[in-house]
């Protein structure tokens, strides 16, 4: 393979931005439609970006132009691919034209029928346009143009994205770009990858093969940093693992991810719920902070300890008590949390803690409740984090020789799914946190209790109260 050198789409003229070998060999394969398989953070979406730039920027040369769409998993995607991708290739390929030739960024709103869409546009002189935005079928739908999925196997809803986009696709001459790494075998991006249909043109670079045509990256850093085998092997590997014994699949888990999750300034006072997982050695001892709005389950703080002293974790938890509104904290009393669950009660109340024996039928109650509200879209969590996402995904699911299901844990060097359990008990309390009471107090009663006064008014009027139910 020749070495990594300088070059722009179908131009003659010496670029400013150097292209490793598996990018180069990506832009210059012009098939109409083109899938590619890359570790994370290797390139692919700065690479493509490149191609479609390159496709603007040769189609102004010659007095045409050319419409891309980038369909992103979300809008701080799209933001990302724009920002830190389109505009700053833009700008170095200017060297290769003519002074004078400039492109307008801006941000605009789409409407698509009853729905409206926030994006990112860059256009050229002679009209070619290059838009960002957030992917839905809506959006798909939407534009007649070449395509770039990226990251789809990330997408939420990526079949239903894909039906609503390839019609719009089918025009002659128009191309499609896809671009990720795997994230399981339920989503569209699998059935894409392992179609055996000969018109697609197929791309895969794994963390190896990138370090060896050149990207400087530390495998032994990376491998140790990741600290979980299962996201190794599919993000930096590219292993479709099988999501059919996954409790929590890597669909069900991003579909749930928001950008203002995990943000402890962002909580508005609300009522909150957490979850503790108890470990004092090994494993990682985790307090999930869940605040309710309305009917979702927003993550609010996690705190995370290893190796602490006890004295520690009373510290965490007393901090967090005193800054949330805290109804209730669900904590793993199963072995070595006795004493803390029994010095949390005398602290907070016998009200507000609940111990929680995890033996195996109880576990699988928790870890239900917490998935239903995970497949009802009830709760929020942080956006685009490999570590959580991954100790989310390593509960499983197996079936005993008597046909009952149980869930196991492999422990690695990031815990035993304790971030996972954490989420989990604070999410079953705040499930079944509250049932609401009323009543028509009988006057006289209330006559006689207040010595002939009427503690409710002539009105008639209800009382109303809470009270919670673990």
């Amino acid at each position: 393979m020749k070495p990594a050198g300088y070059w722009v789409l179908g131009m003659s003229k010496q670029a400013v931005i150097k292209w490793l070998p598996y990018q180069e060999c990506w832009q210059k394969d012009q098939s109409r439609f083109k899938i590619g398989m890359f570790a994370r953070q290797t390139g692919k979406t700065y690479g493509t970006c490149g191609e479609i730039v390159a496709d603007c920027l040769k189609a102004e040369e010659a007095g045409k132009r050319v419409r891309w769409v980038i369909l992103s998993r979300g809008e701080r995607q799209a933001k990302e691919a724009m920002n830190e991708c389109i505009k700053p290739i833009t700008e170095a390929y200017y060297v290769l034209y003519k002074a004078g030739i400039k492109a307008v960024y801006s941000e605009t709103e789409y409407k698509v029928g009853e729905a409206s869409y926030r994006a990112l546009e860059v256009e050229f002189p002679h009209g070619s346009k290059i838009t960002a935005l957030p992917a839905n079928p809506d959006t798909a739908r939407g534009f007649s143009a070449n395509v770039f999925l990226d990251e789809f196997a990330f997408h939420q809803n990526s079949r239903e994205i894909w039906k609503a986009l390839f019609p719009v696709i089918s025009k002659p001459g128009l191309k499609l770009r896809i671009t990720s790494t795997p994230n399981g075998k339920s989503n569209k991006f699998y059935d894409l990858w392992t179609t055996q249909e000969s018109s697609w043109s197929k791309h895969r670079c794994d963390i190896y093969e990138a370090i060896n045509q050149g990207l400087e990256r530390d495998i032994d850093e990376l491998r140790r940093g990741a600290g979980d085998e299962d996201l190794w092997r599919q993000e930096f590997e590219l292993e479709f693992l099988d999501e059919a014994a996954a409790w929590l699949t890597y669909d069900l888990i991003t579909a749930c991810e928001n950008e203002d999750a995990g943000k402890p300034e962002l909580y508005q006072g609300g009522p909150c719920f957490i979850g503790n997982d108890i470990a004092r050695r090994n494993d990682l001892w985790v307090a999930w902070v869940w605040e309710q709005v309305g009917d979702i389950l927003w993550c609010r703080e996690i705190r995370t300890l290893k190796n602490a002293p006890f004295s520690e974790h009373d510290a965490v938890l007393d901090a967090l008590m005193k800054k949330y509104n805290v109804v209730r904290l669900a904590m793993d009393q199963t072995g070595m949390g006795e004493k803390p669950v029994e010095d949390a009660k005398r602290r907070y109340g016998s009200l507000t803690v609940e111990g929680v024996i995890m033996s195996g039928p109880r576990e699988l109650t928790v870890a239900t409740s917490a998935r239903q509200l995970f497949e009802d879209r009830k709760v929020r969590i942080p956006m685009g984090d490999p570590v959580l996402r991954a100790d989310l995904h390593k509960i499983q699911k197996v079936i005993g020789p008597t046909g009952a299901p149980r869930l196991v844990t492999n422990r690695d060097g990031e815990g035993h799914a304790d971030r996972a359990w954490a989420a989990f008990l604070g999410a079953a309390a705040a499930d079944g946190q509250s049932t609401m009471y009323e009543y028509t107090p009988v006057k006289a009663l209330t006559e006689d209790i207040a010595g002939g006064e009427d503690l409710d008014g002539d009105d008639g009027s209800r009382l109303s109260f809470y009270k919670g139910a673990w």
